[in-house]
């Protein structure tokens, strides 16, 4: 069996960036950067000042000087400051011709007509100059970022009222399984209400993507094959049961038979052991994940929201998510040989993250995945750990 680290080593070695499209800034939160953002203009583009106060020449200080002027954020910048003189200057206003300093109000004795300074003043005192926090042609954002709330607002102070970005990846999901009912639908006696396709969905959309097909499939290999070849105008197709070897698992043999080549099949891991990539020759990823509800969700973190991140065009970085090392609070019993990725709740103690796994880690137990900070990862090689270790975590919502 392959170890996590080879099986997304192949994932990602198979996929390429969709093409670039381009949005309105408005609408460019979470999305990344298909292109580097290189300055056209400087920021600030014009001397300015960083407080309420008084534009002066520091040669002029201390003393008293009459005040000859008012200077507003947004005034034109070609007021001029004549030696000898001050002018009252609000916080953003461009800095006057002639003026190299800004006393604040707080240090000025302000007396109407005239201004007295007790302290002398030195060149450069609060005042921003053009450029000094971008300059133009200097590359701000680097390609393959995500755009988050500063980044909107780079990008508008620069004056790009559009960006290009990595089209949203489309994904359809298809759970297989005679014994699912869909939401809303009454089961009959065996039958049993799907979660799978929903749950994948709300990951995939969480990730960035657009589902465009979400089909619960029959224990059947035809309908296996029709719903294959419907979905896979896509660029990532994720399917849910039906990979392993039972009588009734026809999803494997079912790719097999539509044209998707299989790259692998079994990871050494739990959850998870049985899931299925291949590529269909239409370029679409095929992920074949086990029908265990909690089995699906950990396969998909660790192998189809990578892969993703990646299509939308996240660099390495934004790909993954935060990991840190954790202390278990209670041991855990582990048998060398797979990888285990415990649900886990976090708490800080001190310096330390400390990881309590869910008593119930069954790959069928739903409410394992309720208020999940993060999956711990025990290596493949470890067996039984005591309470106090410490492992890796994937850290799945900020602690």
């Amino acid at each position: 069996m392959l170890s996590v680290a080879e099986a997304r080593r192949r994932i990602l070695e198979r996929v390429h960036p969709l093409e670039a499209v381009p949005v309105p800034l408005a609408a460019a939160l979470g999305r990344f950067l298909a292109a580097p953002v290189v300055a056209g203009r400087a920021l600030p583009p014009f001397d300015n000042s960083a407080m309420d106060g008084f534009a002066v020449r520091a040669a002029d200080l201390p003393g008293a000087l009459p005040v000859a002027g008012a200077i507003a954020a947004g005034a034109s910048p070609d007021a001029e400051l004549r030696p000898g003189t001050a002018l009252r200057i609000m916080t953003g206003g461009p800095l006057p011709r002639g003026a190299d300093a800004v006393v604040m109000r707080e240090d000025a004795d302000d007396r109407g007509t005239e201004v007295h300074f007790a302290q002398p003043a030195t060149t450069g005192q609060h005042v921003r100059r053009a450029g000094e926090d971008i300059a133009p042609g200097t590359e701000v954002i680097a390609a393959g970022s995500r755009i988050g709330p500063g980044e909107i607002a780079v990008l508008a102070s620069l004056g790009q009222a559009e960006v290009a970005v990595g089209r949203s990846p489309r994904i359809s999901i298809l759970a297989t399984g005679d014994e699912l009912c869909p939401l809303g639908g009454s089961p009959r006696p065996g039958q049993i209400i799907s979660s799978n396709d929903l749950a994948l969905a709300a990951q995939a959309i969480e990730a960035g993507a657009e589902v465009i097909r979400s089909q619960l499939v029959p224990d059947d290999r035809a309908a296996t094959e029709a719903a294959l070849i419907a979905a896979l105008d896509c660029d990532i197709l994720v399917t849910s049961g039906g990979v392993s070897v039972g009588d009734h698992d026809h999803v494997r043999a079912a790719m097999s038979a539509v044209g998707i080549a299989i790259d692998f099949w079994k990871v050494a891991m739990r959850p998870g052991k049985p899931v299925t990539f291949g590529v269909a020759g239409g370029g679409a990823l095929c992920f074949g994940l086990p029908g265990n509800p909690v089995s699906s969700l950990v396969s998909f973190e660790l192998f189809v929201r990578p892969a993703l991140l990646a299509l939308a065009g996240a660099g390495e970085r934004e790909r993954e998510r935060p990991r840190a090392e954790v202390v278990l609070a209670d041991p855990i019993g582990k048998s060398p040989g797979r990888a285990h990725y415990l649900r886990a709740s976090i708490r800080r103690r001190g310096d330390l993250l400390e990881a309590t796994p869910h008593t119930k880690q069954g790959s069928g137990m739903l409410s394992s995945l309720v208020a999940v900070d993060a999956l711990v990862e025990v290596a493949a090689e470890l067996g039984d750990l005591p309470a106090g270790a410490r492992c890796p975590a994937l850290l799945l919502r900020a602690i």
